[in-house]
């Protein structure tokens, strides 16, 4: 008998210590979608935050991982989140631009000199004000995965100044800053689904596109690009996203669990994104693309040419935001 209360206050040390109660865990089983590719950094991160999410729930909450556009293309999947439909959703801050504006900033050109700077960023007061604006359109942030620098690729020729982009018909992601920023260079931008893309090179109805090296490479546009050019216009961050109606019907335990499990992938994601993005461009180059850098002087001339973008959203956003984007811009300009 004594042993029985000895082993039954053991157990209640150990779940205070944990914050957790088995009775507080339900079984559950969370749809987690991306667009990218199984062996991209995007879907390893996914996977391990499975992991830990299996490890901390004792096997009670399983993470189902749905790659390369299973559930849809990002805007149908950022639907099914705010619907409830889908539980869970990583992909780049452009869906969210539809839903708060504001987070069109993140994506304007040019802004990062490394990635320290654009983790500061998310991770700081801007990246906090933007992500409280969601909850109320249906979508919950629990953290910022690395996608990285997005540099152009095409079948044409390579890019070594603003004005190379001129009249190639490129494919960029369905945000108006984006299509603002390749028309600054008299680009024909051409917004579409990243799931119909290699199609579309493939057959030409684009000259090119612009992604991460990672992005590049995992999707093989290698078989259907020439040339790929180290523009680094902009610098991709995901945010990985929890639907509102399902994070509601979590206990508290629950939602810290998630939590707690999504920054640890996080900070794990970051680190193995950014070593596979240096080993990706190796791979293109061996597997036939020609590579460039910009000079800076024309990289210089080309933050010139943006500027207009910086202007036009700029002055259709929340005043406060805008006055909170800029001092960070200063903040994080030291890192």
């Amino acid at each position: 008998m004594r042993f029985a209360r000895r082993s039954l206050v053991a157990t209640a040390l150990l779940a205070l210590a944990f914050g957790v109660g088995a009775q507080d865990i339900q079984e559950r089983t969370i749809k987690f979608g991306h667009l990218n590719n199984p062996d991209h950094p995007t879907s390893l991160g996914v996977r391990k935050f499975a992991e830990i999410v299996a490890a901390k729930s004792g096997g009670k909450i399983k993470v189902q991982e749905f790659p390369a556009s299973q559930l849809g293309n990002e805007l149908q999947q950022q639907a099914a989140l705010q619907g409830g439909v889908q539980e869970m959703l990583v992909a780049s801050t452009t869906s969210l631009n539809g839903i708060v504006k504001e987070f069109g900033m993140l994506d304007f050109p040019f802004l990062f000199a490394n990635a320290r700077q654009a983790d500061a960023m998310v991770d700081g007061p801007l990246g906090k004000a933007l992500s409280a604006k969601l909850p109320e359109k249906g979508v919950v942030v629990l953290g910022f995965f690395d996608l990285g620098f997005r540099n152009v690729t095409n079948s044409k020729r390579p890019i070594t100044k603003g004005s190379d982009l001129e009249g190639l018909k490129l494919r960029v992601i369905p945000n108006p800053v984006f299509l603002e920023t390749f028309k600054a260079f008299n680009a024909n931008p051409l917004p579409m689904p990243f799931a119909e893309l290699y199609g579309a090179l493939e057959n030409k109805a684009v000259d090119g596109q612009e992604n991460p090296f990672a992005v590049i490479a995992s999707s093989k546009f290698y078989e259907v690009q020439k040339f790929v050019s180290g523009t680094n216009h902009v610098y991709g961050t995901n945010p990985v996203q929890i639907s509102k109606r399902f994070w509601d019907r979590l206990s508290p335990a629950e939602q810290k669990l998630l939590q707690d499990a999504a920054t640890e992938a996080t900070n794990w994601q970051r680190t193995t994104s950014r070593e596979v993005s240096g080993k990706a461009l190796g791979e293109l180059t061996a597997k036939g693309m020609v590579y460039n850098d910009i000079a800076p002087a024309e990289l210089a001339k080309m933050r010139a040419a943006v500027r207009p973008v910086y202007d036009k959203f700029s002055a259709a956003y929340d005043p406060a935001l805008v006055t909170l984007f800029k001092a960070e811009l200063e903040r994080i300009s030291k890192l």
